[in-house]
C-alpha cells in the first residue's frame, strides 16, 4: 500500500486523473476490457470532471472501460443525490462510453431486490474473473467508505457482494459493495481531502 499525500486538492485531483488514466492504459494494453469503481461523494466529482477533460480522456479507449458503482443513494438516478446521476454529469455523458458499459445500482427500486440484481449483474461480468481493475473510494467525516458506514451490519457481511444496508445514523438504507469484493480488486484508490 502506497500512501501519497498532495499539498492541495488541486493537486490530488491532478494526481489522480493522471494516475486512473496510466492505470487504465497499461491495463489496457494487455487485457480486453477494464473494470473501474465509481465512488460517490464531493471529492471523486472534480477527479471525474478533469477525467473527461480531453487531455486524459482522449487517450482512454472508453469502449473497452465498464463503469460500476461503489454504492448508492436510495433514489432515482435523476435525483440530486444520486451518485450514478453526479457520476453522469461529471463524467459518463463526456465520454464516448457506450451506455451498456455502464452498470448502475437501481436506487429507485426495493434495496435488497436492487442488491441482489446488482450482485447478479458483477457476477455475469466476472464470469468466474474475480476483482474489478480499479476501485475508487472516498472516506466521509465518520470513517464510512462506500455506504460501509460504523456499526453497520454490511461491514460483517462475509458472502454477499452487494447489500442493502440499513444505515441509522441517517434514518435511510443504502445500497453498498461489501469488503469481501472490495478487497479482491486489482487497485484501490482512496481519495480522502481535508
Amino acid at each position: 500500500m502506497r500512501i501519497i499525500r498532495a499539498s492541495s486538492k488541486d493537486i490530488l485531483i491532478e494526481f489522480a486523473a493522471l494516475r486512473l488514466t496510466r492505470i487504465i492504459t497499461a491495463t489496457l494494453e494487455h487485457n480486453d476490457r477494464f473494470s473501474l469503481v465509481l465512488a460517490g461523494g464531493s471529492t471523486p466529482r472534480p477527479v471525474y470532471e478533469r477525467l473527461a477533460d480531453p487531455a486524459y480522456a482522449d487517450a482512454i479507449d472508453w469502449g473497452r472501460v465498464y463503469i460500476f458503482f461503489g454504492d448508492e443513494r436510495t433514489v432515482p438516478p435523476d435525483h440530486p443525490d444520486s451518485n450514478y446521476g453526479m457520476a453522469k454529469a461529471a463524467l459518463l455523458d463526456k465520454v464516448p462510453i457506450p451506455e451498456n458499459n455502464v452498470y448502475r445500482m437501481r436506487g429507485e427500486v426495493d434495496p435488497s431486490q436492487a442488491a441482489a440484481l446488482y450482485e447478479a449483474e458483477i457476477r455475469g461480468y466476472m464470469q468466474g474473473n474475480l476483482g474489478f481493475d480499479m476501485v475508487i473510494l472516498g472516506m466521509g467525516d465518520d470513517g464510512h467508505t462506500a455506504s460501509l458506514f460504523p456499526g453497520t451490519a454490511a461491514l460483517n457481511e462475509q458472502e454477499k457482494w452487494v447489500v442493502a444496508n440499513v444505515v441509522p445514523q441517517h434514518d435511510t438504507t443504502r445500497l453498498t459493495m461489501t469488503l469481501p469484493l472490495l478487497n479482491i480488486s486489482e487497485n484501490v484508490m482512496f481519495l480522502v481531502a481535508g
